[in-house]
């Protein structure tokens, strides 16, 4: 299996502090988010290579992180060319364009560089695994309508297939975010090369999750009893400082 982590944005929202720095390699409570995305992916045995995907001007940013950060796991740093915020390939973009450029035929794993959170991964991924061939991506209820109107938000049915999905709806039907964490089984990878060659094909992960659930059987898992946080902007930032800083599990 493969990992790739998502952190090829330039996060304008959270400037000055990511002038310089890509969001990724922010601290939280004295540990850069991308250290604790691999507290998640050092345990999962069947990984064998983690990749980085980022962009022209954080390129050597993660080179020299990658320099002195210790793992079990080969990583490749992929750096997909662009060099503005207007440039970017976007999520689907960008894992579409490591998925070819990397020649990847094993099951992956998707993973934002800016989210946040705490879990067992391998229940994740053992769940995926009972779902191929389709693809299974990761729930979270952030318990507030007003909230979900942000996200991408979804409907399961009793056996956890995703039945709906808006993406950033006016009015949620319900408070179940995806997050960014994706399972692509190998036999689904050239779906996102259709999705792309597709005329309204949008950079957004989500959009293509609203396309995908109609073509084909589309699976989610729900986290449950873990914070999630999605880094977006300084607030986001500052609640994942205090959780995190409480040092517990």
């Amino acid at each position: 299996m493969k990992v790739l982590l998502l952190a090829a944005g330039y996060a304008t929202r959270l400037y000055p502090l990511t002038l310089n720095t890509p969001k990724p390699l922010l601290e939280v409570a004295g540990k850069t988010v991308m250290g604790y995305i691999f507290d998640l992916v050092e345990p999962l045995k069947d990984v064998d290579e983690v990749f980085i995907v980022t962009n022209e001007k954080f390129y050597q940013n993660f080179e020299d992180w990658k320099h002195d950060f210790k793992s079990s796991k080969k990583i490749t740093v992929v750096n997909d060319g662009t060099s503005s915020n207007e440039t970017r390939l976007g999520a689907t973009g960008d894992i579409e364009f490591v998925i070819e450029k990397e020649k990847i035929s094993d099951d992956l794993l998707v993973l934002a560089g800016d989210n946040l959170f705490r879990a067992d991964l391998s229940i994740f991924t053992n769940f995926c695994i009972s779902k191929k061939p389709s693809i299974t991506i990761g729930l979270y209820d952030i318990k507030d309508l007003t909230l979900a109107s942000k996200y991408g938000i979804v409907s399961v049915d009793k056996n956890n297939k995703v039945v709906d999905f808006k993406e950033k709806p006016a009015i949620p039907a319900s408070t179940l975010a995806a997050m960014c964490l994706y399972f692509f089984p190998k036999e689904r990878l050239g779906i996102m090369k259709r999705y792309m060659g597709m005329d309204n094909a949008k950079d957004a992960a989500g959009y293509f999750l609203e396309w995908l659930y109609k073509k084909e059987s589309l699976f989610g898992y729900v986290f449950k009893d873990k914070k999630w946080f999605d880094i977006g902007d300084k607030k986001s930032l500052e609640e994942a400082e205090k959780e995190f800083s409480k040092g517990s599990q």
